[in-house]
């Protein structure tokens, strides 16, 4: 099976294991890494600046493997099947709830996501399970199946990326809940499980094939697991550099775990204290500008955040200082443009909310979309005419049009900047490499030992990539194989469920997600930075499918869903490498928590819709239960999926927003040229997609997190990454990880205990720290 070159590295070969014979490879795993095996080892003495991504994983992480840890034990199976029965029923109950939860982690930056319960959540509660079942079941008699061995690292990777897998709500039981709440669709038990099986399973199959680009170099760093991968080496090493991290793990774990009971419930003020929100409570002016502890509530700033939930919503100690840059000029021109929308009432802008995402009539009131839907759930152009168009928000416009101008100045950004590390992502296509792949390819893939793929020795090979050739790889025929029957159940179940989506359009749902595969992920590997294409997918179909909002769901389905999916496949293998879990273990771990995980999701939903459907389908739901989110999801359909033309067609009022894709090309190419013939002036430092990004950023939620994610994002990954380089390779991820850890947990209990998770919502007592009938930072509240 041959896999393309991996950072420049040409094809020669390679035996399956780390054998005494080959001289060169036993050189380059023991001594290349010039003692860095062992980051513990280090006196300040031998501490350098990390200036590139193999250094960081080199010296941060260790390269250390014991090849004799066994992942494939039955406790693994045990904690991995029940975090994941836990993870996925908790990610699909939020759907479904009524009061305000604040839950464990969004999985992207925007309101209408899928919900997930995150990897350190996860990481933590099986350790303490893990080593609660290694300390007290004895090792002898039938007890050895649920304790042979000390639980080990490998074991603990397992288990979170089963769970992981299944703990992130299949977007397809959102599709089946609106088909059978709003359009009388009702699709069969094994036609429903069938399409989340092939919603979920495709992205896994496309990203796996991608591995050699996005999962094996050194560049495709994917900050945002550092923290957790840091935690494995600091609670599963020995030595007493080990146990300092350790303890501060625990104490910094304990701190925060305390901490966040004061913003989340007791003094939520801190979530976003404001001098000019306390200075002027009374002024719309200040609050759009300043204010930011709620949501919707304003731009946040200089607001000060102390609440880590919200700061770590994209964790500074991780995020790249390039990216840090990035993010801070999007952030400063998403406030000027914001305001100048804003006050310049650009598309009626002072008719509507300064934040907001729903659609609006032209007085400023709510949109009836029910008004513009025949019998058939079709919009209907008569009835259309007879309400007239709607309006979105001016600041949600902005926010589309950034989405727009990132994702294309992804494409030609990373095409100027990093040709050389994607094009094996294409070059495949060439006569002569299919010929070499037709003649070598085996069509007996089980039959594959993962052991005769080629790869060349060299120096930029990623150290711990070079410790995984040792075990056997899952093939690529594997993934092929899981995106070909995931395709052809697809093929079926577009049809089987009435979905009107046609054949042509999955197909051409699947290209698009195949091309943002590559960019978009590729982009979060090396910045940490997630970009959302739904918004855009969603206006693709809407001019594709005109009239058709069921068609619409299912395309961005099977666009952005599986995207999402390839991301989270690679950002777990990514955990897998790190940690040095053989690469089969990773692939069942991922598919068995997949599968089992979208079991639960339908069995829940349908005993949710079957049993609740009077209240999902009102629109103010109980103190328990809503139907919010399900509501949202098909609005957003009947707006892109019956609205697009009308509303971004070249002449329309919003025919900026797709227009933004076309200049979005041309963003980089400026910085490009100036790094190129004046490097001095270094616009390297600048990702042209997230500058655009972040344009938007502020458009939703709560924003006063802003200043606190910065000051700790510089301080992290500027000054003690070049003034304290000790203390940053020896703590900065450890730390991160035990706030994270902490805090999840925390917002976890109060989800359940005060947040209505439970049932009964148990708001604090109100008082100036906790002003529950306005804002929490005083600022005025607007309409």
């Amino acid at each position: 099976m041959a896999q393309g070159p991996i950072n420049d590295v040409r094809a020669v070969a390679r035996s399956g294991s780390v054998p005494t014979s080959n001289p060169s490879l036993e050189r380059f795993s023991q001594a290349s890494l010039d003692g860095r095996a062992d980051p513990e080892s280090h006196g300040k003495g031998n501490v350098v600046v990390f200036n590139n991504e193999r250094e960081l994983v080199s010296y941060v992480i260790s390269t250390d493997d014991d090849p004799s840890l066994n992942p494939w034990t039955f406790r693994s199976f045990f904690i991995g099947i029940g975090l994941s029965a836990f993870g996925s029923a908790l990610g699909i109950t939020f759907w479904f709830y009524g009061p305000h939860i604040f839950t464990l982690q969004s999985s992207q930056q925007f309101p209408q996501q899928t919900l997930t319960v995150s990897l350190m959540f996860l990481a933590v509660i099986s350790y303490i399970i893990g080593t609660a079942m290694d300390t007290f079941i004895p090792r002898r008699g039938i007890f050895r199946w649920l304790n042979p061995h000390p639980f080990n690292k490998k074991e603990n990777a397992f288990v979170i990326i089963m769970a992981s897998a299944a703990a992130n709500a299949a977007l397809a039981t959102e599709v089946i809940a609106v088909q059978r709440l709003y359009y009388s669709v009702n699709p069969n038990t094994a036609a429903s499980i069938f399409l989340l099986f092939s919603s979920q399973l495709l992205g896994y199959g496309i990203g796996g094939l991608m591995r050699s680009v996005l999962l094996y170099p050194s560049k495709m760093l994917y900050p945002s697991i550092l923290p957790l991968v840091s935690m494995f080496d600091a609670l599963f090493r020995d030595g007493s550099a080990a146990q300092r991290k350790i303890q501060v793990f625990w104490t910094v774990f304990s701190i925060i775990f305390v901490w966040e009971l004061f913003p989340e419930w007791m003094f939520p003020l801190l979530t976003g204290f404001s001098i000019f929100c306390l200075a002027a409570p009374n002024s719309p002016a200040v609050s759009r500008l300043f204010g930011g502890s709620n949501g919707n509530e304003g731009l946040g700033l200089l607001s000060i955040c102390f609440d880590w939930q919200y700061i770590s919503a994209l964790n500074p100690f991780i995020v790249p200082l390039k990216a840090l840059i990035s993010a801070l000029f999007g952030y400063i021109l998403s406030i000027a443009i914001f305001m100048a929308v804003f006050y310049g009432n650009l598309w009626k802008a002072r008719n509507f909310p300064f934040l907001s995402q729903v659609l609006f009539y032209e007085n400023g009131t709510l949109y009836d979309q029910s008004l513009i839907m025949d019998a058939n759930y079709q919009v209907d152009p008569q009835l259309v005419a007879e309400q007239g168009l709607p309006y979105y928000a001016s600041t949600w416009v902005v926010y589309l049009t950034a989405t727009n101008l990132a994702l294309a100045a992804t494409i030609v950004h990373l095409l100027l900047w990093n040709y050389d590390d994607l094009r094996t992502a294409w070059t495949w296509l060439s006569p002569a490499s299919l010929w070499l792949t037709w003649k070598e390819f085996d069509w007996r893939f089980w039959k594959y030992d993962g052991r005769d793929e080629e790869v060349k020795i060299a120096d930029d090979l990623d150290p711990h990539y070079a410790q995984m050739l040792k075990y056997p790889d899952a093939p690529n025929s594997w993934y092929g194989l899981t995106a070909v029957l995931s395709l052809i159940i697809a093929l079926v179940v577009i049809y089987k469920n009435d979905s009107t989506l046609p054949w042509w359009g999955l197909l051409v749902a699947l290209l698009l997600a195949t091309v943002f595969i590559l960019f978009v992920v590729a982009l979060y590997a090396m910045t940490g930075v997630p970009l959302s294409i739904q918004t855009f997918v969603q206006m693709v179909a809407g001019y594709l499918h005109q009239g058709k909002p069921m068609a619409n769901m299912y395309f961005v389905l099977y666009s952005y869903n599986t995207m999402n999916q390839a991301q989270l496949l690679l950002r777990d293998l990514k955990v897998a490498q790190y940690v040095k879990l053989p690469p089969r273990a990773a692939f069942a771990a991922q598919v068995i928590g997949t599968l089992f995980g979208a079991i639960i999701n339908f069995v829940l939903m349908n005993s949710i819709v079957n049993n609740r459907r009077d209240i999902l389908l009102s629109v103010q739901g109980s103190n328990v239960w809503s139907g919010q989110q399900v509501q949202q999801y098909n609005s957003q359909a009947i707006a892109w999926g019956g609205l697009s033309n009308e509303l971004f067609s070249i002449g329309s009022r919003y025919h900026w927003v797709p227009l933004s894709y076309v200049i979005g090309l041309f963003v980089p190419i400026p910085f490009w040229l100036v790094h190129r013939y004046w490097p001095k002036f270094r616009a390297d430092f600048i990702y042209t997609p997230l500058v655009c990004g972040f344009i938007g950023t502020l458009a939703a939620g709560i924003n006063a997190s802003a200043l606190s994610f910065f000051i700790l994002g510089f301080t992290s990954q500027w000054w003690l990454r070049t003034r304290r380089p000790h203390w940053f390779q020896k703590y900065n991820y450890i730390v991160a990880a035990a706030l994270d850890g902490g805090t999840q947990v925390m917002v976890f209990i109060l989800s359940f205990a005060v947040f209505g998770a439970a049932g009964h919502t148990h708001l604090f007592p109100s008082w100036w720290g906790a002003n529950q009938a306005r804002n929490y930072d005083h600022c005025a509240l607007l309409q």
